[in-house]
């Protein structure tokens, strides 16, 4: 809770902390940079004072000018030096921050992350986390040393004159009410523009995803329409903004820089009345035009310091998400690898989809878990594979509650595949070795062919070091799905997985890689999903889910004998199969016959 509470600038600093002495070096060599920045303007007004004096030595002068040069240079050199300090700590900073956020993405439910659009988190993670850039590497130093430099300034015009240091202010004044009119209704037109930019990173993300589907159904007008529309009003809100500030904007920059329109004629009348010197009315005008510079840059800074509230509220907003319920260490040791879930329930927001699950699975033993589309069963998966943590009653894994236990140790011991498998945009080799990094290309290559993708993988241009393109996008769905059984296969975890693993594989793969499941998972505790019966006939115990509660479960000729759901099911099955097969005998037949 105090997490939340704490404020954006808390959260920069706690993010900043490891890096204060960075940090600390760079406001010092930012404010060396202004100083030798501002140091000339007092050589100036000492030059020209000399000279209305009728000083006459011109070794006076040279001397004082390369002065001059030499803090110009400092100027640079102490920029240029701080500036590269403060990057290098923010972009670390940033880094820190990158990881932190895709840590807890791993950390929180699997249900979290899939409620929220994809596009609006890529933007987190890349635009707003970037923009904070700014923030720490430009405003942290710049900042802190163009207030402190014409703080100087102003504190030394006030020892020379303390009417003209007041009258230097003068432009500033009126700049800064003109700014002011820039800020009118900020908070709402930052909102907006970041809802806009939402729904165009949503909309953007969810046309490229969908480009496919589109083309098939003819829809390229309408959705490109969509994205037009998002596309457009994601400009039109950063115009209709800018528009808005166009008069207020170019009103502070002409007149706050305009000291002299204030200074010469006021000092020239102090002048006239004796009150002030001539040599002290020139060190006024020329420190008063050092004065302002720095302060404009302060003021370019501001809008950067407004948007930091709303973009830390959105990094913030994914750090603080409710993580899975796990200790940082084992509390119990399992006794085994059996599985039992005891008085389960589940539901997606507020929607309960699991009543009262209980099932045991013991060690070494293929559970199958089958029923209706939308009764549970991948839910189910899910909770076991500690995707997400059930609402009530409990999961045990050896008699031990898997809340209990380190949820990275928890997941070393479980291998999980989808018939919806992610592969990365890297070659197969990496995407297998995933299971296990430390596998050698003699292992990943076994993998394969016990996974039925080695002779496909052979055939490739580029063999096992083919680019499988983003998503695996270069593959059919039926090769993407075998190398992400071959990378579970080389995990060699205790606890397997498969919610309906071979999908997309047809039937001579299909055989082929359960004849190697059932080598690999000797010893192991198997839990499948599947749709065709026929390929879990052979499992210790079928538990038969129908709406969100296990209906029976038992071995296969059990089920059969008792004439419930499986039985439908299996006979609804056999009789598609054989309707299937017959229909292709007849296609053959007719084919042979067109030969003939």
């Amino acid at each position: 809770m105090k997490e939340k509470e704490k404020s954006a600038i808390g959260w920069l600093l706690e993010f900043a902390g490891p890096y204060k002495r960075q940090y600390v070096s760079c406001v010092i060599l930012a404010v060396l940079s202004v100083a030798c920045a501002l140091l000339p303007y007092f050589i100036m007004g000492d030059l020209v004072g000399k000279l209305i004096a009728g000083n006459r030595d011109k070794s006076v002068y040279l001397r004082e000018g390369l002065w001059m040069a030499v803090f110009w240079i400092g100027k640079v050199v102490f920029h240029a030096l701080s500036t590269s300090c403060s990057h290098k700590a923010t972009f670390q900073v940033l880094g820190n921050m990158r990881k932190q956020v895709c840590d807890k993405l791993a950390k929180v439910a699997l249900g979290q992350v899939k409620s929220t659009p994809s596009g609006s988190l890529k933007n987190i993670i890349v635009e707003r986390i970037d923009s904070i850039e700014t923030t720490l590497a430009h405003i942290v130093p710049e900042f802190t040393s163009n207030l402190l430099a014409p703080l100087g300034v102003f504190l030394y015009l006030l020892v020379i004159d303390w009417r003209m240091a007041l009258i230097s202010l003068s432009t500033l004044v009126l700049g800064v009410f003109a700014y002011m009119g820039m800020m009118l209704g900020y908070e709402e037109n930052f909102k907006n523009t970041v809802n806009k930019t939402k729904i165009l990173n949503d909309t953007a993300v969810e046309y490229i995803n969908g480009i496919e589907v589109i083309k098939a159904f003819g829809r390229a007008q309408n959705s490109y329409e969509k994205f037009q529309v998002a596309a457009r009003e994601g400009a039109s809100c950063y115009v209709e903004w800018m528009r808005k500030c166009n008069v207020f904007f170019c009103v502070a920059m002409v007149l706050t820089p305009c000291t002299a329109v204030a200074v010469l004629p006021a000092g020239g009348y102090f002048v006239m009345k004796g009150s002030l010197s001539t040599a002290d009315f020139v060190s006024c005008i020329i420190l008063s035009l050092g004065l302002i510079a720095p302060l404009i840059t302060v003021m370019s800074f501001s809008d950067d310091i407004g948007k930091l509230s709303a973009i830390m509220g959105e990094v913030t907003g994914v750090l603080t998400w409710p993580e899975l319920a796990r200790p940082k260490e084992n509390l119990e040791i399992p006794r085994d690898r059996s599985i039992r879930l005891e008085n389960v329930t589940f539901a997606y927001h507020d929607k309960e989809v699991l009543h009262g699950i209980n099932m045991e699975m013991k060690e070494g033993t293929v559970n199958a878990l089958v029923g209706p589309s939308g009764s549970g069963k991948s839910t189910i998966a899910k909770l076991i594979a500690s995707l997400w943590d059930v609402k009530s009653g409990s999961i045990k894994v050896g008699g031990v509650d898997i809340r209990k236990l380190s949820l990275e140790e928890y997941n070393r011991n479980i291998a999980y595949v989808s018939q919806d498998n992610y592969l990365f945009d890297e070659s197969i080799r990496d995407n297998i070795r995933m299971g296990r990094p430390n596998a050698s290309d003699a292992e990943v290559e076994q993998a394969a062919k016990q996974s039925g993708c080695h002779d496909f993988i052979q055939a490739l241009e580029q063999g096992y070091d083919t680019v499988v393109g983003s998503s695996g996008g270069h593959l059919s769905g039926g090769e993407r799905q075998r190398i992400a059984i071959a990378r579970a296969m080389l995990k060699d975890a205790p606890i397997v997985i498969l919610d309906e693993a071979t999908a997309y594989t047809d039937p001579e793969n299909e055989a082929l890689i359960q004849a190697s499941v059932a080598k690999l998972v000797q010893g192991k505790t198997l839990i499948v999903i599947a749709h065709r019966l026929s390929t879990i006939a052979d499992a210790d115990c079928i538990f038969v889910i129908a709406d969100g509660k296990v209906a029976e479960q038992g071995r296969h000729e059990e089920l059969l004998a008792a004439r419930k759901l499986y039985a439908n099911m299996w006979n609804s099955h056999i009789s598609v199969k054989d309707t299937v097969e017959e229909t292709q005998n007849k296609q053959d037949r007719r084919g042979a016959g067109s030969y003939a």
